[in-house]
């Protein structure tokens, strides 16, 4: 359990970090941030129950789905690379797209098999899900 709470902080941080980041004047850029917000609070409602918070099934739900349905569109969102100085996203993002792809596909694939029908499942799923977000802002996150 303490390990998956260690997973579950750094998630937290690396997201949370995310939402706080200020938008940029190009739409496309815009829109990844957007994107990344909504995982940030998606993190945000998951972690705080997991870390003790009040259960709430259909926020639980919300949450995941947002993961998973915003996985989803990081290829659309990145495959523009455009110059802007608010963007946090490394060149390396276009110049190693298949493996930003597959960590993409991570993320999808750790959500979706999160159990949020209980505490429990949330908490060991945000491991899976904190591992591949950090798997990819290492890589491609400035």
């Amino acid at each position: 359990m303490t390990r998956n709470l260690t997973a579950l902080a750094l998630s937290a941080a690396l997201i949370g970090g995310l939402a706080s980041t200020a938008f940029a004047a190009d739409p496309s850029v815009e829109a990844r941030q957007a994107l990344m917000k909504s995982f940030g609070a998606a993190a945000k409602t998951l972690g705080g129950m997991a870390g003790g918070g009040a259960y709430d099934a259909a926020a639980a739900e919300a949450a995941k789905a947002a993961l998973v349905d915003g996985a989803a569109q990081i290829a659309a969102k990145y495959e523009v690379n455009v110059e802007d100085p608010d963007s946090e996203a490394k060149p390396e993002v276009w110049t190693n797209w298949d493996d930003f792809l597959a960590k993409a596909k991570a993320l999808g694939d750790a959500a979706a098999a999160m159990d949020v029908a209980s505490v429990e499942g949330i908490g060991a799923g945000m491991g899976a899900v904190g591992g591949a977000c950090k798997a990819c802002h290492t890589s491609y996150r400035q």
